[in-house]
């Protein structure tokens, strides 16, 4: 965990992309690799992780999705109505 004020070192893509190729093709260490290019251990095992479930490195987008400014409010008070005089219908057939 990073400590308050710590700075996090960002690797480029090339540089995370020749860690893990070095890895997988010539089976060098992890312990190797993270000395040889300034990160920890864990963070190549990651990095290799990553790359074996995805097929890459930088393919899934990180952080909450962006909501979409485009909603027709006026279709989804439609459906709701819709939904609500169904309920409605359930409710009588119950009594």
């Amino acid at each position: 965990m990073a400590n308050k004020g710590q700075k996090q070192n960002k690797q480029s893509l090339e540089v995370r992309n020749k860690a893990v190729k070095e890895k997988l093709d010539e089976g060098r260490s992890y312990e190797y690799l993270g000395k040889k290019y300034g990160v920890s251990r864990k963070t190549v095992e990651t990095w290799v992780k990553i790359y074996k479930r995805d097929g890459a490195l930088d393919i899934r987008k990180k952080g909450k999705p962006k909501k979409d400014k485009n909603i027709d409010y006026k279709e989804k008070y439609e459906i709701l109505k819709k939904y609500l005089g169904f309920l409605e219908e359930v409710d009588q057939e119950k009594k």
